[in-house]
């Protein structure tokens, strides 16, 4: 006889009146959303110390499946929301969870200068290769030769390296992992969250109803097990080495680690020697509950 489970050991984290979620049967998606909630559990850090900010598409939605402090922005606006939050109150830790065409294509400015400079936020980015919830246009990661609603004959573009775009321009940790790895992906979460700077780590993610049957890759579990076979964990490589083909291999694992002065770090050092002792580095709003 199976026990039925009334309470899931995420339940406080997730906002169960609106499960279930809108995904697509073996997206990736909720895997992923396990994993970084489980990261936040083991980390620590209470729900009034983090906020998400997603963007437009499939991965956007997950703001509004956690029971956290959460902003769904408009297209490709997540990270300079994000930035404003963190300004706002440096004690937050802000999360950005959204897909590869909110962050890279109309998002891709705002990641750039986010990681030039080290703003310290954390984001994830979900990789599926394609615009899904518009109904499967290529974007700025799909691998040429990919075949999708605007590229029926396929792609033809070079994509963009993840890894290599914002490892060149400035971030102080960058890791790769698919939805199989949920371990790794789930450390990978809690390191994030704990790095002081730009994190970013890339999920690659399953698309079976558009990139996959497009593409004749089977089910989400056909994919996944394609995951497996072409996987290798390479950690610590030069992160040009990151690039993904089409049937090719995916090199996954913890490609930068550094530590350097965040943007706020900087600011108050540059304020602190302008102004000097009377400087004082903002910390957040003031609570007035008290006085």
């Amino acid at each position: 006889m199976i026990e039925q489970i009334e309470h899931h050991p995420l339940d406080e984290l997730l906002r169960v009146d609106r499960i279930p979620h809108i995904w697509c049967s073996t997206c990736g998606l909720g895997i992923v959303l396990n994993s970084f909630l489980t990261a936040v559990r083991e980390s620590g850090i209470s729900r009034q110390d983090i906020a998400v900010v997603s963007g437009i598409g499939c991965t956007g939605r997950a703001a509004g499946y956690v029971n956290l402090d959460s902003f769904h922005t408009t297209h490709g606006r997540a990270l300079p929301f994000a930035t404003g939050l963190k300004l706002g109150n440096p004690k937050l830790k802000v999360v950005v969870i959204s897909g590869d065409g909110d962050l890279v294509a109309i998002g891709g400015n705002h990641l750039i200068h986010s990681a030039r400079r080290n703003m310290d936020l954390t984001v994830i980015c979900v990789n599926n290769f394609n615009y899904a919830m518009t109904g499967g246009q290529f974007g700025p990661t799909t691998p040429p030769g990919a075949k999708l609603t605007t590229a029926p004959f396929g792609s033809y573009e070079h994509p963009f390296n993840l890894p290599f775009l914002v490892d060149s321009c400035g971030a102080t940790y960058v890791a790769r992992w698919t939805v199989l790895h949920v371990r790794q992906m789930t450390d990978a979460f809690r390191e994030a969250l704990e790095h002081p700077g730009f994190s970013f780590v890339e999920v690659i993610s399953p698309c079976p109803t558009v990139y996959g049957r497009r593409n004749q890759l089977g089910s989400g579990l056909d994919i996944v097990k394609y995951y497996r076979e072409k996987s290798v964990v390479r950690n610590d490589i030069d992160t040009r080495e990151c690039e993904i083909e089409l049937g090719g291999t995916i090199v996954v694992g913890r490609f930068v680690r550094k530590r350097k002065p965040t943007y706020l770090e900087k600011m108050n050092e540059y304020l602190r020697q302008s102004v000097g002792e009377a400087f004082v580095p903002y910390s957040g709003p003031v609570d007035d509950a008290g006085d």
